[in-house]
């Protein structure tokens, strides 16, 4: 297949992913009444729409819990990863493989299993409409351990060894030796995970009620399906348009260095 059939059939493909993408952000800015007759030009463009959202709903304080909870998640999942990844990639103890093998067995388990128990540990410790119950359960991820263990796996053991011998410890290691080693990786779990933190809907609508506290996909899915919206379809793109924007723009940024990671995080053993 010649180069120009190649970049003519990956350009349809791309436009074909973008198109929706697209059709949201346009259809966000028309009027009510145009909508049905949109095209792949608008007829005219207004913020109606988006005046209407936030005369309805606080999206402005769910966007701020959502921010706090998906930052604070990214935060703890980096941390508590990269010592965990550490551990299996560079320290020697007996069942560190057998160790990696549960962990890795976790990830083909479905979030539905452990829902329910999830549920009855908040209950107990009394974190049931609160922040703390979106954040700690969060906080750690098999996915960010399998690719930091790969990433330091990478990394020479005499580094270790030479920043043992002039005095470093083991978290020192591992955040001023190793890390900056690793940045593409750092970046795609940070990445993914926030995606995933801003993005749930499920864990939310289960442990939170409050509306004060609300994360932003709880609100717009509550907003969108339990008639708040009043069936207008111009209001409810552009809450899901506010939903989607800030993990565009942060993947538009960091897209090199994610895909650099990607490409390089093939399993050693």
């Amino acid at each position: 297949m010649s180069k120009p059939i190649k970049y003519i059939l990956l350009t349809l493909a791309a436009l074909s992913f973008l198109y929706p993408f697209y059709w949201m952000i346009v259809a966000s800015l028309t009027p009510e009444a145009q909508i049905g007759e949109l095209g792949i030009l608008p007829k005219g463009l207004t913020f109606d729409n988006y005046t209407q959202m936030f005369a309805k709903i606080p999206i402005g304080r769910s966007l701020l819990n959502s921010a706090l909870v998906a930052g604070l998640s990214t935060l703890g999942v980096l941390v508590f990863g990269a010592m965990t990844g550490y551990a299996l990639a560079k320290l020697r103890f007996k069942g560190r493989n057998g160790l990696f093998f549960v962990i890795i067995f976790t990830m083909t388990l479905p979030f539905q299993i452990t829902l329910i128990p999830n549920y009855i540990l908040m209950v107990k410790f009394q974190w049931v409409d609160t922040l703390a119950a979106l954040v700690v359960p969060a906080l750690n991820s098999a996915f960010a351990i399998l690719m930091f263990r790969q990433a330091f796996q990478t990394i020479p053991n005499d580094l270790v060894d030479a920043a043992r011998m002039d005095g470093c410890g083991e978290l020192r290691i591992v955040f001023q030796i190793l890390c900056p080693n690793i940045l593409p990786t750092i970046i795609t779990v940070a990445i993914l995970t926030f995606m995933n933190a801003w993005n749930d809907v499920l864990w939310p609508l289960i442990v939170i009620r409050e509306e004060r506290l609300m994360t932003m996909p709880q609100l717009v899915t509550l907003f969108a399906v339990g008639g708040r919206a009043e069936a207008q379809l111009g209001v409810k793109l552009a809450a899901a348009v506010l939903l989607a924007l800030p993990v565009i723009v942060a993947y538009a940024i960091f897209q090199r260095h994610f895909i650099q990671s990607m490409a390089s995080s093939g399993l050693k053993s």
